[in-house]
């Protein structure tokens, strides 16, 4: 089995950015959500934007987004794809022929039943499965929790898909082997406090990651 894609979701400096792209991650998460403390302005997009280049593809991470939201973002931060949270599909189509870039849809998981939103993911060009977060949390990801992975142990799958929630260091390479994630997509677990990446542990990570 290849080693994952990796994601590391929730930059929002130019440290994290640069031990990303050091590390040779495939992915950068830029998240504009205002509740999070990973949300972005447009001035600092823009910025990591212009630092990281073509060194590294950048990911808008959005809740149930506008279009005007959608727009700046993609125009600041230079974005390559676009993963919503808790859109139908409807939308995610009209996003993706709006903006012309790839949709990632997210699967919020907590039980087996949760999957059969797998029956509903038209115009997902990605799917990642995420822990629901708790009813009436102001987040919907990026609270360091976890799902059973068996869930998606041999699992069909309707599109290219990465696998998120909960993931640090020391659990990764379990994750991998149990679900065969070929992406994975870490965000509080590299975090030293809610919003601050850790550099050890961004390449603790990939390294673990890639060692699957």
């Amino acid at each position: 089995m290849p080693a994952p894609l990796i994601k590391i979701c929730g930059i929002s400096d130019a440290a994290a950015l640069d031990i990303a792209i050091a590390e040779r991650a495939d992915y950068a998460g830029l998240v504009f959500f205002a509740p999070s403390p990973r949300n972005l302005s447009f001035p600092d997009a823009a910025a990591l934007a212009q630092r990281s280049g073509a060194a590294i593809s950048r990911v808008g991470v959005f809740v149930d987004p506008a279009d005007d939201l959608l727009r700046e973002a993609v125009e600041a931060g230079r974005l390559g794809a676009l993963q919503v949270h808790r859109v139908t599909a409807a939308r995610r189509a009209e996003i993706r022929a709006r903006f012309g870039l790839p949709v990632w849809a997210v699967v919020e998981v907590s039980q087996p039943a949760d999957l059969a939103a797998r029956a509903h993911l038209e115009a997902a060009d990605r799917v990642i499965y995420d822990a629901k977060t708790p009813a009436g949390s102001a987040l919907p990801g990026g609270m360091g929790l976890a799902f059973d992975w068996t869930m998606l142990s041999g699992m069909s799958q309707p599109a290219p898909w990465g696998l998120a929630g909960g993931l640090s260091p020391a659990n990764v390479a379990e994750a991998v082997r149990i679900t065969g994630a070929p992406l994975v997509d870490a965000s509080s677990g590299l975090e030293s406090a809610p919003g601050v990446k850790d550099p050890d542990r961004i390449r603790a990570f990939i390294a673990a990651a890639r060692g699957a």
